[in-house]
């Protein structure tokens, strides 16, 4: 996508974004913050000050295949331009690098992913919105991580079967803006750690404003409960074991329902589907209504499973949002897909392993990722909305080679000869 620059020359909508992804987005008074309230601001002059292992941890995640010293070089360029750097200074060994990254700890990086991963979709932004609300999506992917014993004990393997894993790995599930493919939260836990259980956490990100949407994996009658709580709406996509009998038919094709807790007995819910048939309303505690949509996709390989999809919605008035809008909006939740791919393979690269051998290294790396996803993310956004596009028109893997080659360009510092390291796993 390109549109015309100065003179009407081509200028790529990319070419707008450089470096500023690790200050613009992540700016230094909110990792001044961050480190105030941690406690992890250094008591002396270091030569890798925590501000400044903050941006590494994040230039760590743009070039995965380059070892500590290799990165740093790489960085020095743009903490020159943001004062954050000496030039008296070397580029500091993978041992010191190491022990830097240990002093940081992790909660630096996951309370700056919290302070800064809000929302980005401005009112205008495409593909972000159905009517007056933001579409959301929660969905979890699974990272690979090194094999050591320290890793292993604290996040076990997947033993799952066919899906069992050779690493130890670390769930991740996370709530994403559909629109932007911006990760506003996120919740990491083990092998053993269910996505479901996981994605209670993310009620805390939840707004009235938004529409939650959902695979079927998600569903059970207090985890709906507990979204709707928050003044959410949501739409989910159900198991057809689950029997949703039709209170009411609405005219446009959908239909009234009811969602029932564990062991209520079956002539309690009769009772109930007949108040609802005559326009009454159940205690949320009994039961919670809900509108039903049903439908296929022409063309797609079929199974029992996957002939009809069926979602539910709490948007019970077909005035408000017709059934045929609600099957289109669900259909933007695979673009949350895309956004933990963009995290877990382009960014990182495919198969690739995490590089930190100890759980409280791991966290700090992921949360760095998913930092500097967001900062490229929210940028990639911002540009479309300039440009008047819909943010699926930009590449992020272009973005992301942009940002690469920006950094390495604005390097302005000659470093001293050094022994070079190995890539850079900390001990």
């Amino acid at each position: 996508m390109k549109l015309l620059g100065n003179g009407g020359a081509d200028v790529r909508l990319t070419d707008r974004i450089s470096l500023g992804v690790l200050s613009d987005v992540v700016p230094r008074d909110f990792i001044e913050d961050v480190l105030n309230r941690t406690g992890r601001r250094e008591q002396r002059s270091r030569l890798l000050p925590a501000h400044v292992m903050v941006r590494f941890c994040m230039a760590m995640c743009l070039f995965f295949d380059d070892d500590y010293e290799e990165v740093m070089r790489k960085l020095v360029g743009s903490l020159k331009d943001m004062r954050s750097w000496s030039d008296s200074w070397h580029v500091p060994s993978t041992s010191a690098i190491t022990q830097a990254r240990q002093r940081l700890g992790a909660e630096p990086l996951r309370e700056l992913f919290e302070d800064i991963a809000v929302p980005v979709a401005g009112p205008g932004t495409k593909g972000a919105w159905l009517r007056s609300w933001r579409l959301m999506s929660i969905d979890g992917c699974a990272l690979n991580i090194p094999d050591t014993a320290a890793n292993v004990a604290e996040f076990d393997r997947s033993n799952n079967g066919p899906n069992a894993s050779a690493y130890p790995i670390v769930r991740v599930v996370g709530l994403g803006e559909c629109g932007s493919h911006v990760l506003v939260d996120a919740a990491l836990g083990g092998a053993p750690a269910g996505e479901t259980t996981l994605a209670k956490e993310l009620t805390r990100s939840f707004e009235a404003d938004m529409l939650i949407t959902a695979d079927r994996s998600f569903y059970s009658f207090p985890a709906w409960q507990e979204t709707l709580e928050t003044g959410a709406d949501a739409l989910w996509r159900v198991k057809s074991n689950l029997l949703l009998p039709v209170a009411r038919v609405l005219p446009d094709g959908s239909y009234l329902s009811a969602v029932f807790p564990p062991k209520l007995r079956n002539y309690h819910k009769k009772e109930i589907l007949t108040r609802i048939r005559d326009g009454a309303m159940p205690h949320t505690t009994q039961a919670m209504v809900v509108r039903v949509v049903e439908y296929e996709i022409p063309d797609r390989e079929r199974t029992e499973e996957h002939d009809t999809i069926r979602l539910i919605t709490s948007i019970l008035d077909p005035e408000d949002i017709p059934a045929i809008e609600l099957a289109t909006a669900y259909s933007e939740r695979w673009e949350y897909e895309s956004l933990l791919d963009e995290v877990k393979t382009h960014q990182r690269g495919p198969g690739r392993v995490l590089r930190s051998q100890s759980p409280e290294m791991v966290k700090q790396e992921i949360w760095a990722l998913l930092l500097t996803h967001y900062s490229i993310r929210a940028l990639m956004c911002r540009a479309a909305d300039e440009a008047d596009v819909d943010p699926d028109r930009l590449s992020f893997m272009r973005t992301l080679r942009v940002i690469r080659r920006q950094v390495t360009s604005q390097a302005a510092f000659s470093p001293s000869k050094t022994e070079k390291g190995t890539r850079g796993d900390d001990d």
